[in-house]
């Protein structure tokens, strides 16, 4: 059987299956019907949202019709983040939290994620019966024509369900925080934060520009957004802004631009706030969790203060695997999608911003500086189009190579060689210090998986 759920849910074209009506529809049922029969009797509480696209609203109410008449009592949130709805979840408390999102990708396309109460993504069991429902019913599902604007019917609860996800940013996490005087561009990316972020910003004293925060359905992440910084930093510059902070559609993650202009992503934020929970004694273990693909300078600008980097597959569900698993306080991806387990297991743009102005504001000092000793290495990655992923271990030339090359880089530089999960694709990845040598033992390696599994 095919899997629908990813490490990030199931995503694809609106309209098309799985995200078509009659599916969605039916992941609402299976869904509570599966929490049902752990409830003993009690009816199951589900919390949703969405995002701006136009698909979001009748995406929704197919799956609230789908879990209503399997018995699941439904709160809609309305118009919400990825990780509020993963809040609302373990606060109001719900037995699961469900967004309709497909985060950065265009509007077209659509998403369905699922929480369980503690904030953590549903469970993969759960997820395959799912989809075991879903392929009992509809296995070929085919869009229905139902591809309407959103009507929207908040009647007052969905504004009073972000007023408490709001109130929690403002209360607990920015305790304290005063941001009286700071000058901050905010690109809503025309989704989920276009709301949330001026007006918790604003609340706590920042002088706010809120830019690409008119959602019209359609140009969600259009040329705006933390795939496209570039508008970001030019308005940071020309309002001389101390900040600048980018989301992407869901608001699950922010990436930076300092006063001067410079981009500041997820590894850079990492090592500001690593040094900022070290030097307060909230780093676990010295441990900070990313991703294969983190740069090679955020592992050695690391170990310069005695902190120690741990490397997890890309996914921000694997990052979480192992924050749990090593009681690790900081985690997260290039991407800027950070995690502090011991406030939420769901990455937030908003709660990485806010600890990254408390950063600036507890040492005193811009951004540009707080980032002083992150040195990013130049990387090179070449896809090379293969007939079958024979372990490289089993390839000799392959595996001479990369010996050899490894022992060359040392420990200022990195190889990571690895198969694509959804292409015939394999990947040589190097990080070093001379752009010229990298590139040199990338094509000889690229050549020999060629030469060897290559599709001719």
């Amino acid at each position: 059987m095919a899997k629908l759920f990813g490490t990030d849910g199931m995503r694809g074209e609106a309209g098309r299956f799985p995200l078509d009506t009659a599916t969605v529809r039916k992941v609402g049922s299976s869904l509570a019907a599966h929490l049902s029969e752990k409830m003993e009797g009690r009816a199951p509480v589900i919390v949703t949202g969405r995002d701006t696209r136009e698909s979001g609203g009748w995406l929704e109410r197919a799956l609230i019709a789908g879990a209503t008449e399997a018995g699941a009592r439904c709160q809609s949130a309305g118009v919400i983040s990825t990780p509020g709805v993963a809040f609302l979840a373990r606060t109001l408390p719900a037995d699961a939290g469900v967004v309709i999102s497909a985060s950065h990708n265009p509007y077209q396309d659509n998403g369905v994620k699922i929480f369980s109460p503690s904030g953590k993504k549903l469970a993969d069991s759960i997820e395959r019966l799912i989809e075991a429902d879903i392929f009992a019913s509809v296995a070929k599902a085919a869009a229905n024509g139902a591809k309407t604007a959103p009507s929207e019917t908040d009647n007052g609860e969905g504004a009073r369900l972000r007023a408490l996800y709001l109130d929690f940013l403002a209360d607990e996490i920015a305790q304290g925080l005063s941001l009286n005087d700071l000058s901050v561009v905010i690109d809503c990316a025309n989704g989920a934060a276009s709301n949330l972020a001026p007006n918790l910003f604003s609340r706590l004293g920042a002088n706010v520009v809120a830019i690409n925060s008119e959602p019209d359905g359609r140009n969600i992440n259009r040329d705006c957004g933390s795939l496209h910084i570039e508008g970001l930093q030019r308005k940071v510059l020309e309002g001389r802004a101390d900040l600048g902070v980018a989301f992407d559609g869901d608001a699950d993650r922010a990436l930076f631009v300092d006063a001067r202009g410079t981009f500041v992503d997820g590894d850079a934020t990492l090592w500001v706030l690593a040094k900022y929970f070290s030097a307060r004694g909230e780093l676990h273990e010295g441990i900070v969790v990313a991703t294969v693909m983190s740069n090679i300078g955020l592992e050695i600008a690391l170990r310069s203060r005695g902190l120690r980097l741990v490397r997890t597959d890309v996914g921000d569900k694997y990052v979480l695997d192992e924050l749990l698993r090593t009681g690790a306080s900081l985690g997260g991806e290039q991407s800027g999608h950070l995690i502090f387990p011991r406030l939420s297991l769901a990455g937030d743009g908003m709660i990485t911003t806010l600890y990254l102005l408390r950063a600036m504001q507890e040492e005193k000092a811009r951004l540009d500086e707080l980032t002083a000793g992150f040195e990013r290495y130049p990387q090179i990655l070449i896809n090379v189009r293969v007939r079958e992923k024979r372990p490289f271990t089993e390839i000799a030339p392959v595996q001479a190579i990369a010996r050899e090359t490894a022992e060359k880089l040392g420990d200022r530089g990195r190889l990571l060689l690895r198969f694509s999960g959804t292409e015939p694709l394999a990947r040589v990845m190097i990080e070093g210090e001379s752009q010229s040598e990298i590139e040199e033992h990338a094509r000889r390696l690229a050549l020999a998986i060629e030469e060897s599994i290559g599709a001719h």
